[in-house]
């Protein structure tokens, strides 16, 4: 039975690790051939029967993954760039702009170039700190500890979901859901004082304790206590304003001094269902 159950287990391993390098390709392929015929070698797996495979494992078929991870690199794309729309279009894996923009607008109910124009959502501006500052809603909260299954990430965080696919992709190819709580990402590194190839971060989720986390998995404790929570709504190209913000006039005038720990995102949702502007973070930060 002993030797059985490590069979099992060197068989899951392998998948996993098939799926991964799968992953690793769509992201490093966005605008070149991500056929199935291709996805299958990178796999090693039968083409017959690739496709059954990635959806059983990933809830999720190959068509539907690359569309979401084109459709997201798009939005960050538009507001980080000013890159011409065919030219975002031709990285994101659409050589045709036209099916781009069509694809774009069945998502998120508009045209690349109308989101663009719109640009990113700004919070109220309220006065009293430091002239027509943005403010966003903080609030002082007792977050409980987390224990979480992460992947570890290195470099841009713009670029942590392709962490996120695969910590989503392994825990339910282990059948994790029903150990699985707040999706959460870990961000180590300060952006304005770390090169960004060194930036660290973790993606990953909030799991029961009973639950295994086993490689490529990684085990983070987050302690609970005194967290300043701030709530951001919009797209995550938005969030270092936020950061900004939080770690600047929030923090001289509340009177408060940060824990020795990192600050974390609890993510109330996700792009897989949400459109970008309806996009709702939680920023903690850890008090003293």
């Amino acid at each position: 039975m002993a030797a059985e159950g490590r069979k099992m287990a060197n068989t899951a391993n392998t998948y996993e690790k098939r799926l991964m390098r799968v992953l690793d390709h769509v992201y490093a392929n966005l605008d070149g051939d991500l056929s199935l015929d291709t996805l299958a070698d990178v796999a090693a797996l039968s083409r017959f029967h690739f496709h059954r495979v990635f959806t059983a494992m990933t809830g999720e078929t190959v068509a539907a993954f690359i569309r979401r991870v084109r459709l997201h690199r798009a939005v960050t794309e538009l507001l980080d760039t000013d890159a011409p729309l065919a030219e975002v279009a031709r990285a994101c894996g659409y050589p045709n702009p036209k099916s781009f923009a069509r694809t774009f607008r069945d998502a998120f109910g508009e045209t690349p170039g109308a989101f663009r124009t719109r640009g990113q959502p700004r919070p109220p501006l309220r006065l009293g700190m430091r002239g027509d500052t943005a403010m966003y809603d903080v609030t002082i909260e007792d977050q409980p500890a987390r224990r979480l299954a992460t992947i570890a990430h290195r470099g841009d965080y713009m670029k942590i979901g392709e962490a996120f696919e695969k910590a989503g992709a392994t825990v339910a190819a282990r059948g994790l859901g029903p150990h699985l709580g707040a999706m959460v990402g870990v961000y180590f590194s300060d952006p304005d004082a770390v090169p960004e190839p060194e930036l660290k971060s973790a993606a990953g989720f909030e799991i029961a304790d009973a639950a295994e986390i086993a490689p490529p998995l990684a085990e983070i404790r987050l302690a609970a206590g005194r967290h300043a929570v701030l709530t951001f709504r919009g797209p995550y190209t938005g969030l270092p304003a936020a950061y900004a913000y939080l770690f600047g006039p929030w923090l001289e005038a509340s009177g408060e001094e940060p824990r020795n720990a990192p600050p974390y995102e609890l993510y109330v949702n996700t792009p897989m269902d949400t459109k970008p502007d309806d996009l709702l973070t939680l920023i903690c930060l850890p008090l003293a």
